[in-house]
């Protein structure tokens, strides 16, 4: 048969896509809690996370709810989270699973990853799932890096859309709205593909008590770098971690005379 117009008893392209199965990876990262305020280590090491509140990282959130409200139009059908890190992001993995993903694995890694170790070892995950989607946050709240995606896309040499506030699949094909600096922007690109997820793409749901009790029963498959066959070390080294300076206080002037004249005190003018 021709193309999509397909022939009788000959299914179409766009039947063949409809037809097989697809599924999702969603990368997910444990972040310190954002309502918590970060403290410095004395040694100016890294921030102190002992007892902290650790949570999911916000963004990524939004990519799970993204994947679950495609499997539940019929779009998808299997959503695969992933987590790099400790013994504990397996926490993480268990509230992706209790929010409506099917199963899980867990990159066990100790110590700190890079953006750039973290695409090598996803882009090995997804080397064995075979996705049509890998949905991302565009960044994490810890790091603010919005690395991740970008390297993913260009390690696995598929298209990207970052940012996203609006995702539309159709078929083997994705039209993905995204946020630019001038307004919006519409792209569209064949699967597989990598979509990291911006603020107003959607409102992630809290995970029912029913589901959590469930998320406990499914699986998460774990797996090391050293598995997957990559070398995650970094060439960047972190030399000290510190507080940003206490803002002084502002203070009033009567009129510009005065404005101008204290800036010229303080050096600024």
């Amino acid at each position: 048969h021709r193309g999509t117009e397909g022939q009788e008893g000959s299914p179409s392209d766009s039947d063949q896509r409809q037809d097989r199965r697809m599924r999702a990876l969603v990368a997910v990262k444990r972040v310190i809690d954002y309502a918590v305020k970060i403290r410095v280590k004395p040694d100016h090491s890294g921030v102190d996370t002992a007892g902290v509140k650790m949570s999911m990282n916000p963004f990524c959130e939004i990519a799970v709810e993204e994947a679950v409200r495609l499997k539940e139009k019929g779009v998808v059908t299997e959503i695969v989270a992933v987590s790099v890190g400790p013994q504990t992001s397996q926490e993480t993995l268990r509230t992706a699973l209790a929010m409506g993903a099917d199963r899980a694995i867990h990159v066990k890694i100790d110590g700190e990853v890079r953006s750039l170790g973290v695409a090598k070892l996803l882009k090995a995950v997804a080397d064995l799932e075979k996705p049509d989607l890998f949905f991302l946050g565009k960044q994490a709240i810890d790091d603010d890096s919005n690395q991740t995606g970008q390297m993913l896309a260009a390690l696995m040499g598929r298209p990207q859309a970052a940012f996203a506030s609006k995702v539309v699949l159709d078929g083997g094909r994705a039209t993905v709205t995204r946020e630019i600096d001038g307004g919006l922007e519409t792209m569209a690109a064949d699967l597989p593909m990598i979509i990291t997820t911006d603020l107003r793409l959607n409102e992630p749901r809290y995970a029912t008590l029913p589901n959590i009790m469930k998320a406990k029963k499914k699986k998460i498959d774990a797996t090391d770098p050293a598995t997957l066959g990559v070398d995650v070390a970094s060439k960047v080294k972190t030399i000290k971690v510190s507080e940003p300076p206490v803002r002084q206080g502002g203070g009033k002037v009567e009129d510009v005379a005065g404005l101008v004249k204290g800036l010229q005190d303080k050096g600024l003018i």
